[in-house]
């Protein structure tokens, strides 16, 4: 079970507002072991050759019910996951698959983002940006995770996946999970002029 836990600092319509505020939170922390992940939710055909052209190196998965249902064997699971140049480009062959994920994990900072958020659209997703070290704050109990510390940026949703609602975009500050961690978590979110704006989520 993860120590860590998310705090919402901002939210806004326009998703490299979102952006922005992300990459100043990221510059309060050390980032020399620092990676971010992306994963996005696509309901088209469409989106899913776009998205296959623009990041070239993501994976695929689905979650069709339907599709799982005919093939419960979970030693058939790698068979609904594929790397993009693996992926068939023939429609009824993607549209059967629909909706499909897409992710790249663990990239280095700044290779992704952007174009990430630009193809977004109206899809749920996120980034997530992980292994920042935060300042340390004694007074505030807070010394510095790894393993916990960064940053989310959650698209087209309130938070972390729980309800939808499209055109909203939240930035969160990810923290251990400790006795003060909302009051850390406040604290970061005043280095660059926000406060938190609702209850954690994990």
């Amino acid at each position: 079970m993860s120590n860590g836990v998310s705090y919402p600092v901002f939210r806004t319509s326009d998703p490299a507002e979102a952006l922005t505020l992300a990459r100043r939170l990221l510059t309060l922390g050390e980032r020399e072991y620092a990676q971010v992940s992306v994963d996005v939710e696509l309901c088209t055909v469409a989106e899913v050759l776009r998205l296959r052209r623009a990041l070239p190196d993501a994976w695929f998965r689905t979650e069709n019910d339907d599709v799982w249902s005919k093939n419960p064997d979970e030693r058939t699971e790698l068979r609904f996951e594929f790397h993009a140049p693996e992926l068939s480009e023939d429609t009824d062959d993607l549209r059967l698959l629909l909706p499909l994920w897409a992710s790249m994990l663990d990239q280095p900072v700044g290779s992704v983002e952007d174009g990430f958020t630009a193809l977004v659209g109206a899809n749920y997703g996120l980034i997530r940006w992980d292994q920042v070290i935060w300042p340390e704050v004694p007074e505030l109990g807070y010394g510095g995770r790894i393993e916990h510390d960064g940053v989310t940026l959650v698209f087209n949703c309130d938070d972390a996946g729980t309800d939808q609602q499209v055109g909203t975009h939240t930035v969160g500050v990810n923290v251990q999970r400790t006795r003060d961690a909302q009051q850390y978590a406040a604290w970061l979110a005043e280095q660059v002029d926000r406060s938190v704006i609702g209850p954690p989520y994990t």
